[in-house]
């Protein structure tokens, strides 16, 4: 599995580590993608999701649909993913 949250598509991004005599080496930034359990209400049942921790904190504050809308997925993305 890909390390991409299903909503709002954060990945890894690659640059440099630079040291104090400015030498560079090469590494990847991973993205805060956690795997979490959500109720879908419309589905009855819940869903295990990769996604971010900010995406988590939309999902809080907003509702599964509300967050849905706010990313431009729908419900049958979702599940396929």
């Amino acid at each position: 599995m890909s390390h991409k949250c299903v909503l709002t598509g954060i990945s890894r991004q690659s640059g440099h580590r630079v040291s104090h005599a400015n030498n560079k080496t090469k590494h990847v930034f991973l993205g805060n993608i956690q795997s979490k359990k959500i109720y879908v209400p419309e589905l009855k049942r819940s869903v295990r999701l990769k996604v971010s921790t900010r995406a988590i904190r939309t999902i809080d504050k907003l509702g599964l649909a509300a967050a849905l809308r706010k990313y431009n997925i729908s419900l049958k993305d979702l599940i396929a993913a």
